[in-house]
């Protein structure tokens, strides 16, 4: 008996709002797959995504892997002779995917429409006002100094309501994208139920190795500048990861004392620790500012064959620069000794919070949701070339 096809009208209209508009162009002429550089021999994409995608074949769409072996190159979209921008179709269908899995779904929902976006960036802005406002700030706490520069520790709000802030995001948002993932895979495992799968170690191993190297995205042809881009910023945020690793290291002292057990450091392994996490974090600021600044470029300079991408890839995009931005000119105003770099750190912290508390709902859950269908693919057998 023939599969019945029920399309899902309301899907394909998010699909078309959510920035793959030119969706209903495509005519199945198959220049995409042909030219695509990622795509495996076997069953090759975007063209099957393409009239899933038309036909409003959500279901289909979302327990599929291959949406997010896509590594929107837009080599598909440069040769696309009716300019159906099978990319920036596929990266549609990835956020609409992001939104089934989430949990809770409807913060999903919320961070990826612009009306909600001062709504949300009002949740951390309002947890630090009050924080400064429990200090007394506003009814006139003078500002502490020594020898006439500023004493930053003792000024607005203790580290303790910034790491406790921070550490309640991040538990919510790693648990959020773990259940996510988990949805996922179930939904991937249920639409292949007789595919036998390989050693998954193994495929987790090969997969980490492509995603250090970025093998894939140097397969890409219109956008080749994107490898190094994404590179810059993906390995900043990695030193980034170890320099807030460090520096708790150097605060955990604090904690002891402050609930009465003394506790101290090594004076000298306390400086050099504090040399070695001002250089990373430094480096490795700078590395991301100058990486998403190369994003950017890439974005303008490819717009005419690639498109210049949705409120949902700018978002992103303009985060990353603002936590970049907001960091280092936090610390050169700090080291100017001047009060300007407190709200400025305020407005960086509030950034943080935003692009990592909303982490499972946004693009930056690309990079869990991409490397779980990547095992998948290679788990399952699925030939990803080389």
């Amino acid at each position: 008996m023939a599969e019945q096809i029920k399309p899902d009208l309301k899907f394909i209209n998010a699909v078309v709002s959510g920035g793959g508009e030119s969706l209903k162009k495509c005519f199945q002429c198959a220049t995409c797959s042909v030219v695509c550089n990622v795509t495996p021999e076997n069953k090759p994409f975007p063209r099957k995504e393409m009239v899933q995608a038309q036909w409003g074949l959500k279901d289909k769409l979302f327990s599929n892997p291959d949406i997010w072996l896509c590594h929107q190159c837009s080599d598909c979209t440069a040769y696309c002779p009716r300019g159906a921008k099978p990319g920036e179709v596929l990266n549609a269908v990835r956020k609409l995917s992001i939104e089934e899995f989430s949990v809770p779904g409807f913060m999903a929902r919320l961070v990826n429409q612009q009306k909600f976006l001062l709504a949300l960036l009002a949740v951390p802005a309002l947890l630090y006002i009050l924080f400064i406002a429990s200090q007394g700030f506003f009814s006139g706490v003078e500002i502490p100094t020594e020898d006439g520069k500023i004493v930053y520790g003792k000024f607005l709000f203790s580290l303790y309501y910034v790491d406790t802030v921070f550490t309640a995001a991040a538990l919510f948002a790693v648990f959020s994208l773990f259940l996510g993932i988990m949805k996922y895979w179930k939904a991937m495992t249920a639409a292949a139920p007789n595919v036998k799968m390989g050693d998954f170690s193994t495929a987790l191993s090969d997969t980490i190795i492509d995603i250090l190297a970025h093998s894939r995205f140097r397969k890409c042809e219109v956008t080749k500048g994107r490898a190094t881009a994404h590179m810059l910023v993906f390995y900043s945020f990695a030193g980034l990861f170890i320099t807030t690793i460090l520096a708790f290291i150097k605060v955990i002292p604090e904690y002891f004392v402050h609930f009465g057990y003394p506790m101290h450091l090594d004076e000298t392994f306390s400086a050099g620790l504090t040399v070695v996490y001002k250089t990373i974090g430094n480096i490795s600021a700078a590395a991301l500012v100058l990486g998403i600044l190369l994003v950017m470029s890439n974005r303008f300079k490819n717009q005419g064959k690639a498109g210049l991408g949705s409120y949902y890839d700018w978002l992103f995009i303009l985060l990353v620069a603002g936590v970049g931005i907001t960091g280092l000119l936090a610390q050169f105003l700090r080291l100017a000794n001047t009060v300007i770099a407190y709200p400025t750190y305020v407005a960086h912290l509030c950034l943080v919070f935003f692009l990592f508390a909303y982490a499972p709902y946004s693009k930056m859950a690309h990079m869990a949701y991409r490397t779980t269908a990547l095992v998948y693919a290679k788990a399952s057998g699925r030939d990803l070339g080389k």
